[in-house]
């Protein structure tokens, strides 16, 4: 298989972890938020002084391409563009949604269940999805408004497990449900190695200078006083 260095940057907390033939060798975590940028570089370089490895024993970089923050979605996807140009490595983009199942499921072992991560988009709105427990998308990668009902019809299915930063504010609206499920949940770069390492294998590559963050709705910033601008 290959040696991966998997970067994470689409939240609140980042990470970075480095694997080996599927099998994480090192983890670091900044829980700062929005500090990803400071930390992101000396992060890898503590992880390749730790394990004694230079950019020529990487196979290739991994990192989650979204959905999630704006800013943190940047900062990852251009330092694991940058470093792929310098070093000359092929590049895997990971759905955020699809790695936070990954992880989720791999904790719980419930192959009967559904797994719905929800992540923070503002207002009433979150990014979400539906996997079943192969990973398999049912409800694909959106931006999606809550309301009380708009998950029924896969309550309706079975078991489903509700997580991700954006889970509580569904969690509030939500009458009690015997098939909902709310269970903690903490991101980590260590839930996309199942899947880099699976990318890798398939040569699933990412075209370098074309790709970019998956950010599902358009970037825009609030206008400020008498200034009704977008940008």
């Amino acid at each position: 298989m290959a040696l991966i260095l998997n970067i994470d940057t689409a939240t609140a907390i980042g990470s970075v972890a480095l694997a080996k033939d599927g099998v994480v060798l090192q983890t670091l975590v900044n829980d700062k938020e929005r500090d990803h940028a400071a930390s992101l570089t000396l992060f890898i370089q503590e992880i390749f002084n730790t394990q004694k490895i230079t950019p020529d024993d990487l196979d290739a970089i991994a990192v989650s391409g979204g959905p999630g923050s704006y800013t943190g979605l940047r900062v990852g996807v251009a330092t694991a563009k940058g470093l792929c140009y310098a070093w000359n490595k092929p590049l895997i983009g990971i759905s955020t949604l699809q790695m936070m199942a990954q992880g989720l499921r791999d904790e719980l072992q419930d192959k009967g269940a559904l797994y719905c991560p929800l992540l923070d988009a503002r207002r009433q709105e979150v990014y979400t999805a539906i996997y079943d427990a192969a990973l398999t998308p049912l409800l694909e990668p959106q931006a999606l408004i809550l309301t009380p009902d708009v998950f029924n019809e896969w309550l309706g299915r079975g078991k489903v497990y509700f997580f991700g930063d954006g889970s509580m504010k569904w969690q509030q609206m939500l009458e009690q449900h015997s098939q909902a499920v709310f269970v903690p949940y903490h991101i980590s770069a260590v839930h996309m190695i199942p899947l880099s390492a699976l990318a890798f294998e398939k040569k699933s590559f990412e075209d370098t200078a074309y790709f970019s963050p998956f950010y599902l709705k358009p970037f825009y910033t609030p206008a400020k006083e008498g200034n009704d601008k977008k940008s």
